[in-house]
């Protein structure tokens, strides 16, 4: 793959195959971070504590699958490629620990939790990781990465919407509403969309051909640990997503307790989440022109403080303050595109430090790397908040004292600031700019051309 073919632009009807199986895998974290620990601790009778710390073990767990299977999907090539076997091995066991973690039978407690929410997170990995990896490996350019990363985070935003709508749906058809038709009814739609969706993703998009990986120095442990530890870019831009997925980690967890608690608006709730979303989509084009003037990481800082200027007024809400809250959801929302986007493009320009330096084609070691970084963000955001409620005496099912309610004010609406600011402090300067990724391409095709047979 040189730098001009790495260039070429995709067609739209490819980049909507391969973008399509984002949207299940949305529809699925939507319920999984949002309704399913609301739905654990106020239907099946767990504490608070012992949810959160449930799905901090589970997400610690999953954690040690990613650099698993990101290493074996960098080393096993058959003849259907090196990710589409492990999307379409991994889908079967997504599917199940779906059903059984969503539609839990009479009398399933913390073990069940647990358990399932393990098997789940694996399947997950399994679909997940290589679908993304898969993603980075199609471009080598620096805009093209983005586009590629644009369809993809688009269909995450759809996903994201229709679990977030279904609430609504089943009210207009009828139903209850309850988290527990909810789950059930998202279980059904991931069962059938996520085999479909994978399937036409890896029969329409071809996997690009992955050059022979330089091995003198890739291929040793040591050696390319040491390289992994020296990639400056990599360490900065992984603590900054870290520190910025935890942020969005705690306002995902909390999104629903807080309207429903602290401004008293249960009803509210769908209406939120979708307006929320619906600005997320619109944001994308807006992000990608302003990157393609500023540069990925000066625009990712852009929309970071502006988040954060937005966010740090939900701690002067009060109850029944819908149409302030209404005000920060267009505006967060809109923010929300610039999260989709231009990290997981950084996340590819990174990887070509380690493959200049010598490191071989380790895309699916480095993506495991901030797979491990998004769930532990997520995980921590859970583990932290759940047992801090619950010493601040917050109750998830019944009245709260003015205490109770503003720490949750403040779990939801200043630590993510705090957060968000950290990791604009890390991201200054980050010195992969366009010109930087160009010159790192040049670089690895003459490794690579320097390695093959004949050369």
């Amino acid at each position: 793959m040189t730098a001009e073919t790495a260039a070429l632009p995709f067609s739209r009807l490819k980049l909507l195959a391969y973008g399509f199986p984002g949207l299940p895998l949305a529809a699925l974290g939507v319920p999984l971070f949002i309704f399913l620990p609301s739905f654990y601790a106020q239907d099946r009778g767990l504490s608070l504590a012992a949810v959160g710390l449930v799905l901090l073990a589970a997400r610690l767990w999953d954690a040690v699958t990613d650099p698993v299977i990101g290493l074996l999907s960098d080393r096993i090539a058959t003849r259907f490629g090196r990710r589409k076997p492990w999307l379409l091995a991994g889908t079967p066991l997504t599917c199940l620990a779906v059903y059984m973690l969503f539609v839990p039978p009479e009398g399933a407690g913390a073990l069940h939790l647990f358990a399932w929410s393990a098997a789940l997170y694996l399947g997950w990995t399994m679909v997940q990781l290589p679908y993304t990896t898969w993603g980075a490996e199609l471009s080598g350019d620096y805009h093209e990465r983005s586009r590629i990363t644009a369809f993809r985070e688009t269909m995450v935003v759809f996903g994201t919407l229709l679990a977030s709508a279904m609430p609504a749906a089943i009210a207009a058809a009828g139903g209850e509403n309850s988290l527990d038709e909810v789950l059930t009814a998202l279980a059904i739609f991931l069962i059938l969309a996520l085999p479909l969706s994978v399937m036409l993703a890896a029969g329409l998009v071809a996997e690009t051909p992955r050059p022979t990986p330089v091995r003198k120095m890739g291929d040793r442990w040591r050696a390319g640990a040491a390289l992994l530890v020296r990639n400056k870019p990599f360490l900065r831009l992984i603590l900054a997503y870290l520190l910025n997925g935890l942020a969005n980690g705690l306002a995902a967890t909390l999104f629903v307790l807080f309207v429903q608690k602290g401004l008293a608006l249960p009803d509210a709730v769908d209406t939120l989440l979708l307006t929320y979303f619906l600005l997320g989509i619109a944001g994308v084009p807006l992000w990608l022109f302003v990157s393609h003037r500023l540069g990925k990481h000066r625009t990712w800082i852009l929309a970071m403080l502006l988040n954060s200027a937005i966010f740090a007024t939900v701690p002067l809400l009060g109850p029944g303050d819908y149409f302030g809250f209404l005000a920060i959801c267009i505006g967060t929302g809109l923010c929300l595109g610039a999260d989709l986007v231009l990290p997981p493009s950084m996340q590819a320009d990174v990887v070509d430090v380690d493959t200049a330096e010598g490191g071989g084609a380790r895309t699916g070691l480095y993506f495991a790397l901030w797979g491990m970084a998004t769930k532990l963000a997520l995980a921590l955001a859970v583990g932290i908040a759940f047992p801090v409620l619950e010493l601040a005496g917050f109750d998830a099912t019944g009245a709260n004292d003015a205490g109770a309610l503003l720490t949750l004010s403040l779990l939801y609406g200043a630590a993510p600031v705090v957060l968000k600011l950290a990791a604009i402090a890390i991201m200054r300067g980050f010195p992969v700019t366009a010109e930087k990724q160009a010159e790192l391409r040049r670089k690895i095709d003459l490794k690579f051309a320097e390695t093959r047979p004949g050369s």
